[in-house]
C-alpha cells in the first residue's frame, strides 16, 4: 500500500515540476529561450568587395582580385558529436592538420576562421560534407600576373586584403574595398533560408593606372636576372625615368620573389634596393662637379689640365686607375679622374657643391609615393674638411639611392632641368625646375657620349642603333669603419638616345665576383641591353649611323645555305 502512495507522490512531484517548468519558459525565460533562437538561426555575413585593380601603362592588369571563399566554424552550432571521420575530410580539403582543425572546432568563440582565400571548387566540396555550422562567405584573393619581374613594384596584400608593400601599401587608400554587411536567418547546416536585409552596402576600390610598362620591366628584370647570374653577384637593380614625362617606366631588382606564393620569403627577396638601398655612388657623381665648374666659367669641356700620378689632399694621395700628364675637362669626364674632378671641386667653395648636389635632389626623400624611399646623406657643406671636399667630387663621403641617381640625371638629359618623376600614369610633358644652364647640360651630353666610345670607361655601354651617353662607376663597399678591399658596387647611369634624350637608366650589380667588377665591365652592358630594347619597344627611331650588313648573293659558297639577311645599325 505505501508502496502506491510513494508511486502516487513521485509522480506528482515530477508532473508538478514539468509544470513549473513550462510556466518559466512561457514566463520569465521566455526572452531567454527567444534571443537563444533568434542567436542560433539569425547571422550577420560580411557582403565582400573588389579591391581596385592595379594597371600598367598600356591597361595591363598587373594586380587583381580572384574570387574565394573563407571557411568559417559557428562553434555554437557544430555538432558535439561530429564523427572523426567527418573532420578528416575537412582537413584534407583544407589542407591543415586534423589537430588543428579539432582545435578551432573547440574554440570557445562563436565564430572561427577555418582558413581564408580557399578555392572555390574546393569550398564547394566542403559544403557537400554537409558540416552543421561549417559556413562560407565570399571573399577575393590577390593575383599578380607578371610574378617576379614586377614584384618590387606592385608589392603584395595580407590575408585581410591590406596593401604590405609596394604599391599595394603605398595606395591603400584608394585600392582598399569597403565590405558591406547583411543579416540571413539560417538552417542547421548553416545554409541561407531567409535573407532579412542589407545592413551596409559594399563599395569596390579604385583602380590604379601606374606609369611602368610591363615590357620595358621585363627588360630590365632579365637583363639584371642575367648579370647577376654571369657575374655571380649578391643583388642589382634597375630604374628606367622617361625624361620627357618624369614616369617611371621601370623598376627592377634581383633576388625578387613570387607575390602569388610567399610561403619563402627573405629580407634580401623583399629589398627594393632601387629605392631604400642608400650607397657611395663614386665616379657617376663626377658629372655633377664638372658642370658646377663650367656653370660657374671657370672651365669649358676644352680646358687642358695638368692632372699628374698624385694629388694630395689631406693625409692619403688622390690617384687614377691610369695617370695622366694631363687631360681637357672633357677627358677627365671619359677617362673618369679622380685627381681632376678633385681639382675642379677644390676650385670653388663647398656650399656651391651642397646647393647643386640638393637641387638635383642629393639628401632629399623622394616624394614619389613609393614606400621606403630613402633619402641618402649629404654632410651640411659646413662639416666638410678639404679632404671630405676633394671625395666627395668623384663619389665618396656622399650616398644616394639608385633612384635619385637617376632622377639627378635628367638635368643633362633635359637641357638643365630636373624632372619631376611619377611612378602613376601621367604622359603629359612635365616642366621641370631649372638647376644648370641648357649649354652646360648639352655640353655634358657630349662628354657623356664620350665616355661610351673609343677612348671611354664604358664601351659596353654601346647600344646598337642608338647613340648613348653616361658615366660608369665603380665604389668599395662600406665595412664596419672602412672599406672591403674585395667587395665593391658597380653602376652606370646613362641617357638615350643622345640626339632627342627619352630615357635615363641607372643600372647598380652589388658585389660582382666573376668576370669582372667594374662599372664599365658589369653594369654598362646591362644598360645596354635595356637602352636598345626599350627605345625599341617605344617605337623611338634609331639616331645613329646604319650600315648596310646584307651579305651579297656570290658571296655564298655552293652547298651553303644563305644566312638571314639583316642589318646592323652601327654608329
Amino acid at each position: 500500500m505505501w508502496r502506491s502512495r510513494l508511486m502516487l507522490f513521485m509522480l506528482f512531484i515530477a508532473f508538478a515540476a514539468l509544470v513549473l517548468r513550462a510556466l518559466w519558459i512561457q514566463g520569465p525565460g521566455n526572452a531567454f529561450y527567444e534571443a537563444k533562437a533568434v542567436k542560433g538561426t539569425q547571422r550577420e555575413l560580411e557582403m565582400s568587395a573588389r579591391r581596385g585593380k592595379i594597371l600598367d601603362r598600356n591597361g595591363q592588369v598587373i594586380a587583381t582580385s580572384l574570387e574565394a571563399k573563407a571557411v568559417i566554424a559557428y562553434n555554437d552550432t557544430i555538432p558535439k558529436d561530429l564523427s572523426d571521420e567527418k573532420i578528416k575530410q575537412l582537413a584534407n580539403l583544407l589542407q591543415m592538420r586534423e589537430a588543428d582543425v579539432r582545435k578551432k572546432l573547440k574554440d570557445e568563440r562563436n565564430q572561427v576562421f577555418l582558413k581564408r582565400q580557399v578555392d572555390p571548387v574546393v569550398a564547394q566540396q566542403i559544403r557537400k560534407l554537409e558540416i552543421p555550422g561549417i559556413g562560407l562567405n565570399n571573399e577575393f584573393r590577390r593575383f599578380y600576373p607578371e610574378g617576379e619581374a614586377m614584384a618590387h613594384v606592385v608589392g603584395f596584400t595580407n590575408v585581410e586584403d591590406r596593401g604590405q608593400e609596394g604599391m599595394e601599401l603605398s595606395r591603400e587608400n584608394d585600392l582598399a574595398a569597403s565590405t558591406g554587411k547583411r543579416r540571413v536567418v539560417v538552417d542547421r547546416l548553416g545554409r541561407i533560408v531567409e535573407d532579412m536585409g542589407v545592413l551596409q552596402l559594399p563599395q569596390n576600390g579604385k583602380d590604379l593606372k601606374l606609369s611602368v610598362d610591363s615590357k620595358i620591366q621585363y627588360i630590365a628584370y632579365n637583363a639584371l636576372k642575367d648579370a647577376v647570374e654571369k657575374h655571380r653577384a649578391k643583388a642589382a637593380g634597375a630604374v628606367v625615368i622617361n625624361v620627357q614625362t618624369g614616369e617611371i617606366l621601370a623598376l627592377a631588382n634581383w633576388p625578387s620573389y613570387n607575390p602569388n606564393d610567399r610561403k619563402i620569403l627573405s629580407g634580401e627577396q623583399l629589398r627594393n634596393r632601387v629605392m631604400t638601398d642608400t650607397f657611395e655612388p663614386g665616379s657617376t657623381i663626377k658629372p655633377f662637379t664638372v658642370a658646377l665648374a663650367m656653370e660657374k666659367g671657370q672651365v669649358n669641356p676644352n680646358t687642358v689640365m695638368a692632372i699628374g700620378a698624385k694629388y694630395l689632399v689631406g693625409p692619403k694621395p688622390i690617384t687614377d686607375t691610369h695617370p695622366y700628364p694631363s687631360l681637357t675637362v672633357a677627358e677627365v669626364i671619359q677617362k673618369s679622374s679622380n685627381i681632376g674632378t678633385s681639382k675642379l671641386a677644390m676650385n670653388m667653395p663647398a656650399s656651391e657643391m651642397w646647393d647643386l648636389f640638393t637641387a638635383v635632389g642629393f639628401g632629399q626623400t623622394p616624394k614619389v609615393g613609393f614606400p621606403g624611399a630613402v633619402a641618402g646623406r649629404v654632410h651640411p657643406h659646413q662639416k666638410w674638411m678639404p679632404t671630405d671636399q676633394a671625395r666627395i667630387a668623384f663619389g665618396y663621403g656622399i650616398s644616394t639611392s639608385l633612384f635619385q641617381m637617376a632622377r639627378a640625371y635628367t638635368i643633362f638629359a633635359r637641357d638643365g632641368e630636373l624632372v619631376p618623376v611619377t611612378i602613376e600614369h601621367s604622359p603629359d610633358y612635365k616642366p621641370g625646375t631649372r638647376v644648370i644652364s641648357a649649354k652646360t647640360a648639352i655640353e655634358m651630353r657630349s662628354m657623356l657620349e664620350s665616355v661610351t666610345e673609343p677612348g671611354g670607361t664604358a664601351l659596353k655601354a654601346h647600344a646598337e642603333g642608338y647613340r648613348v651617353g653616361g658615366k660608369t662607376g665603380t665604389a668599395h663597399k662600406v665595412a664596419g669603419k672602412g672599406y672591403a678591399s674585395n667587395k665593391y658596387l658597380a653602376y652606370f647611369t646613362g641617357i638615350a638616345p643622345m640626339s632627342a634624350p627619352r630615357i635615363v637608366v641607372a643600372v647598380m650589380v652589388d658585389e660582382p665576383t666573376a668576370n669582372g667588377y667594374y662599372g664599365g665591365q658589369v653594369a654598362a652592358p646591362i644598360f645596354s641591353t635595356i637602352v636598345s630594347e626599350t627605345l625599341r619597344a617605344m617605337n623611338v627611331a634609331p639616331d645613329s649611323a646604319v650600315k648596310n650588313m646584307v651579305q651579297r648573293d656570290d658571296a655564298i659558297k655552293p652547298g651553303q645555305t644563305a644566312p638571314i639577311q639583316r642589318v646592323v645599325l652601327t654608329q
